[in-house]
This record gives structure tokens, sequence and C-alpha cells, in this order.
């Protein structure tokens, strides 16, 4: 009598279905990741809406970042005036942030020479000192006047938006708007600078201003501009010399007009004891 050969179970109904639709995803996703994938103006928007699926939070600067530059932009508007000393505490309620990120912003804010972290009793702004304005200066005046040199000798920049600037400046003198027409003179000067083309001297330029910005803000409030028409008048002869192509007498022009500014400021300072050694 031969022995009958086993035969195997038959799979069941349901355990073969459940295997094919798997099967069936793997195929599809494998012919998938082989074709090229198509660059559509739809595939486009879908692939940039994908991208900003990260948390809100991811975007946002982070509280002590937040904290620096509040903490900056108060200083260089002289909202926090020079030799005012605050703890902690008082500068978190005052700010509306927690201490540590204070405490982190002001040890940045410390780098650049704006405060002083005073153990145990606080955060001092540093004082406006006229040997550290004139050094200042002294280095903005070689940039800027450089930059108006470069810009004499190029033929094929429109100077329009200096001429714009000076325009504003004019309106807003007749409106009596000081805080306007010292706008429009910082828009003339960071205008000037980045038509020059040099974007090394515009970022060591910029590092300058924020300090002359500081100085201009405590000064009007003391005082107004003293001279704010002749400004104006010493702007469009710059211009003027820029667009002649005279290199050697628009540099010329840009360093006597920041210099009699420095010595303005310098003056004002000194009339109403604000500058500290």
């Amino acid at each position: 009598m031969s022995a009958s050969r086993a035969t195997p179970p038959a799979r069941s109904a349901k355990h073969t279905s459940s295997r094919a639709p798997a099967r069936a995803s793997r195929a599809a996703k494998q012919a998938s990741a082989a074709q090229p994938t198509q660059s559509t103006p739809q595939a486009a928007v879908q692939a940039d809406h994908s991208d900003h699926h990260e948390p809100a939070d991811a975007r946002r600067p982070s509280s002590t970042e937040a904290a620096y530059r509040e903490l900056r932009r108060r200083i260089i508007e002289s909202e926090l005036t020079p030799g005012t000393q605050l703890l902690e505490q008082e500068l978190a309620l005052l700010l509306g942030f927690s201490r540590t990120p204070i405490r982190e912003a002001a040890v940045r804010l410390q780098s650049e020479g704006l405060v002083r972290i005073v153990p145990r009793r606080g955060i001092r702004i540093v004082p406006v000192s006229l040997s550290d304005i004139r050094h200042i200066y002294e280095v903005l005046i070689s940039l800027e006047s450089t930059a108006a040199a470069l810009l004499a000798e190029r033929a094929d920049v429109d100077l329009t938006p200096l001429d714009d600037a000076c325009a504003q400046m004019t309106d807003a003198l007749a409106r009596g708007d000081m805080l306007a027409w010292a706008e429009a003179d910082e828009v003339f000067h960071e205008t000037l600078v980045t038509l020059g083309g040099n974007a090394r001297l515009v970022r060591l330029v910029m590092n300058c201003r924020d300090q002359v910005h500081r100085v201009r803000r405590l000064t009007q409030r003391v005082k107004p501009h003293p001279q704010p028409a002749k400004s104006i008048e010493e702007h469009r002869a710059i211009v003027a010399a820029i667009r002649g192509g005279d290199a050697a007498r628009a540099s010329g022009l840009y360093r006597a007009h920041r210099e009699r500014g420095w010595r303005d400021q310098t003056n004002v300072l000194t009339q109403f004891g604000i500058q500290q050694a």
C-alpha cells in the first residue's frame, strides 16, 4: 500500500485577500518612485505648502532674540537714556519678557558696547562718550566719503532716489516735521552708500550707523537739528558733484558735510551736559 502525499492545506480566502492589496500598494510605490517627477505649477504650489507645515513657533524668533532686538531698539532710539541702570527684573517687566532672555540679551549687548552688566546691581546703559562719538565719526566719514567717490565714478547709476530724499527733506522742513526730516536725511545717506556698489563697505557703514543714530535721537530730544536747510543744500551739492562724475569733489563735500554734523551734535551734547567721559 503506497503512502499518499500529504496535500498542504489551502490558504483561506481571507488570508490571500489581505496580502494582495499590500503587494499592490508596494508595487505602486515602486512604480511611482521610478517615474521622473513632473514639475508643474500645481506640484510647485503643493511642495511649497508642504515645506511650510513646520510649527509656527519654528519661524518666530526665540524669546532671547526678541528680547535682544527690543532692548537694542530702545537703546538706539534713546528710549532708554545713557546712564540708566535697571535690575534684570525691572527690565523684564518693562519689556514683557522673563529674566533669562533679558540676561542673555544683555550679555550680547555688552559685547556690542551698549550696556554694562554690573554684578548684583543690574544692567547699565553705557553713557555717551564724546571721544567714542569722535572715533565713530572718523570711521564713518572715511567710509562714506569713499562711497561718494565710488558713486561718482559709476555713470550708469540712477540718482533719482537721492533727489527724492532731498525733496522729502524739503517737504518735511516746510511742514515743520523734524522727525520726518531726520528720517529722510538718514535715507539719503544710506541710499548714497548703497548705490556706491561696494557691499563690504555698506556692511561696515551700517555697523557705525546705529551708534550715530543713537546720538542723533538723543540730541533731538533736547534740541532739533540746528541747520536743517543747510543740510539739504549740502546734499544737493553732493548729488550734483556725483552726477558730474567729479569723484574728488563729491568725496570732499561729503566729508565736510559729515564733519559739520559731528560738530553740531557735539556742541549740543556739551551744551546740555548729556555727554559722559
